[in-house]
């Protein structure tokens, strides 16, 4: 959950610094001029279908798949209004690299947390597991989701080639260190089995 509030923070940032929609939100909104439906409406039924690409790729649905798809746009109504809304370019651009950076490190957090990741993450970590690097992954299939956008009509601007170029890497770095990993426990007679003094110096 502080994952998705992290992530919800970083999407509001994007949004009042106002240079330009994250890729993702170029597709729905372009999907929603081009065919009239609602851009929520688009969100879900993208969702729904992306989740049909998973099945390739053997990726699972969990809990976390279903807290990503509601929880998100939560978080992004509490901060909207908290989050101030500058004239000033220097400080739109500081609060969109912000805005990549802690959307970076909600998503390490939230995947990490081994819980599933969200619909269009889930693309990214299906990848992974057939050898693809996690910073290709994404960000390709966010260039690849910017081009669709815009061909649909969808409006961008540099926050959106910042976003789309910067959060592979920011999930490449944030990922491995905040994924949580089951610790195999000593049992007793596992320590009482350890000699006071090392015999050989381990490898590193």
């Amino acid at each position: 959950m502080a994952g998705l509030a992290m992530f919800g923070l970083g999407i509001a940032l994007l949004i009042d610094a106002d240079l330009g929609a994250a890729p993702w939100d170029v597709f729905h909104t372009g999907v929603s001029e081009l065919t009239g439906i609602p851009v929520g409406t688009v969100i879900i039924i993208t969702g729904v279908l992306l989740l049909l690409l998973w099945i390739p790729l053997g990726e699972s649905p969990g809990l976390g798949t279903i807290l990503n798809a509601f929880a998100i746009g939560l978080f992004v109504d509490i901060f909207l209004p908290i989050l101030p809304e500058p004239e000033l370019l220097v400080p739109r651009v500081a609060m969109m690299l912000a805005g990549v950076v802690v959307i970076g490190a909600g998503s390490g957090l939230y995947i990490g947390a081994g819980l599933g990741p969200g619909p269009r993450d889930g693309l990214m970590t299906g990848l992974g597991r057939h050898g693809v690097s996690i910073h290709v992954a994404r960000t390709g299939i966010e260039l690849l989701v910017l081009l669709a956008g815009v061909a649909l009509g969808g409006s961008i601007g540099i926050g959106t080639a910042v976003f789309a170029l910067g959060i592979g890497p920011m999930v490449q770095i944030f990922l491995p260190r905040l994924s949580m990993r089951d610790r195999p426990s000593a049992s007793s007679s596992d320590i009482a089995s350890i000699p006071s003094t090392p015999t050989s110096t381990p490898e590193v």
